[in-house]
């Protein structure tokens, strides 16, 4: 028994060795895309139609309208039309390439470019585990998955709502899911979207954790706002849009569409419809401050036409993400999308084909920030433990992927075919001995043993040898180091703005 714990030991501290330990990753292959100059043609003339015949709403907020009309756009009642190429002129003041700062600086993490950043699902109300099952997501689940994104190093993100702490009245669980991130991660992290005050909160506690100056100069906040597709932006999204642009902070501009309700039923329609949702919205943020760094972002799951459920790994899905990014990539703007998405409502096979498929086809793609790269599971209602580290391992070895292949004098290995000759075999070759622990990606999710030694070991599937990294991580966990000072000034702000919030006197 001892015996078969160390050489898991050691398979694990191997795995986590190998995984990648920078703070993001940087590509050295190219992107696939799936969209040529001429359908690239097609989808930018019915985007500026879109906009120029039709238009589209911001609900709400008269001062968005007037900003527009101030600089030219055509006003009527809420509806807002744009000339041709007018969004497109506003947008390029928007940065190709910024860094979003974290706490630690050795964290921080570039958003465009060659660069890639993986970052944990988004917004599930559940959580999942193979000992409890399905149940509502609470406060203490909520620390305990943001102290594992923290333990991964193949994750580059804390996220933002990693799942909805449920048991925290709303109007104060903005300050309490700030709060985690800053004291049980350094990596970086998103901003509060669903109040203007959650979000100046958000960057308020920013300051006190960084220097008010520096979040005052600097990205240190990445936050997605969705339109009500087809073709609206509310109040809500528009007031924390607002919010964070006027702060220099990053603002992603992400359509939440289900195929077949919220977009035609064709991938080029909805191209068209996202491209025109992405320019309006975006070129609202360069008329409030030119220069503040925005984002090109998508979700999209086409929905099943016989049940009207959305879908996940579908080659919809794929081939809408890789046009997309290739029209990210022609206005100038960093690109957002999806990773490890799947309707599965545990981490079985098909969770593991249908998130494999979505997370190949964003690593394809180029997708700088790959969002629900981990931990999704009955799309996205549910963020499952297991599925969590199971997912980082999959991130982990696309990582490998996109950084190509070494051709360097000591990868070509010459001298290990003199020394071996013909007939002989590699084993003992002091080339493999010098490499062996880090010529080959090797996980710890996969059992690559023999029958007979997996059922000596116990016979566990991947998702009970996942439950068992999950415990570990967390038992592990050591919290980064933040100033005592700090920690009690982000205490006495949480403190003070819930008794402001709810009118607590005591």
């Amino acid at each position: 028994m001892n015996e078969r714990r160390g050489r898991s030991a050691r398979m694990m501290a191997r795995a986590e060795r190998s995984a990648l330990a920078s703070p993001f990753v940087t590509r050295r292959i190219g992107i696939v895309s799936l969209i040529d100059e001429e359908a690239l043609w097609i989808i930018e003339r019915n985007a500026d139609r879109i906009l120029d015949e039709i238009g589209m709403e911001f609900r709400g907020d008269p001062e968005t309208l007037e900003i527009f009309r101030k600089h030219g756009a055509r006003v009527d009642g809420e509806r807002v039309r744009f000339d041709p190429g007018w969004c497109r002129d506003k947008i390029r003041n928007a940065p190709r390439i910024f860094t979003q700062h974290a706490r630690n600086a050795a964290r921080s993490v570039q958003i465009g470019g060659d660069a890639q950043v993986f970052c944990p699902s988004f917004g599930p109300p559940f959580v999942h585990d193979i000992e409890k099952g399905r149940r509502y997501a609470t406060f203490e689940d909520f620390k305990a998955i943001t102290k594992l994104h923290y333990s991964l190093a193949a994750v580059n993100h804390s996220g933002g709502v990693v799942v909805e702490p449920v048991d925290l009245p709303v109007p104060v669980r903005h300050l309490h899911m700030a709060h985690a991130h800053l004291t049980h991660s350094d990596k970086p992290f998103m901003g509060a979207v669903t109040a203007p005050e959650r979000a100046r909160d958000t960057i308020e506690m920013c300051k006190l954790a960084m220097g008010t100056g520096f979040v005052e100069e600097n990205c240190v906040l990445y936050s997605v706002v969705n339109t009500n597709a087809p073709l609206v932006m509310d109040e809500t999204m528009l007031w924390a849009l607002k919010e964070y642009a006027k702060s220099g902070q990053c603002t992603v501009v992400s359509p939440f569409v289900l195929g077949g309700a919220m977009s035609p039923v064709s991938v080029a329609a909805t191209l068209a419809q996202v491209l025109a949702e992405v320019m309006a919205c975006v070129s609202l943020i360069q008329l409030i401050r030119p220069g503040a760094p925005a984002v090109f972002g998508t979700f999209f799951s086409p929905l099943s036409l016989r049940t009207g459920a959305p879908t996940f790994g579908t080659p919809e899905g794929t081939q809408f993400q890789m046009c997309a990014k290739t029209l990210a990539d022609r206005l100038g703007l960093p690109f957002h999308s999806v990773g490890a998405l799947t309707a599965s409502k545990v981490p079985d096979a098909q969770a593991g084909y249908e998130s494999q498929s979505q997370l190949m086809g964003a690593v394809l793609a180029g997708v700088n920030f790959v969002i629900h790269a981990t931990g999704c599971l009955e799309g996205l209602l549910t963020t499952g433990y297991e599925k969590i580290v199971m997912d980082a391992d999959r991130c982990a070895a696309l990582q490998r992927f996109v950084q190509g292949i070494d051709f360097s004098e000591a990868a070509q290995a010459m001298d290990a075919f003199a020394e071996i000759g013909p007939g002989g075999h590699f084993l003992g070759a002091r080339h493999t001995q010098e490499h062996f622990e880090t010529a080959f990606w090797l996980g710890d999710m996969s059992d690559n043993g023999t029958y007979e030694q997996w059922v000596a070991e116990g016979g566990m599937w991947e998702h009970e040898r996942a439950s068992q990294k999950v415990r570990r991580l967390l038992n592990e966990y050591e919290a980064p180091q933040m100033d005592i000072a700090v920690r009690e000034a982000l205490n006495d702000f949480v403190a003070r703005r819930t008794k402001e919030i709810t009118g607590d006197k005591a």
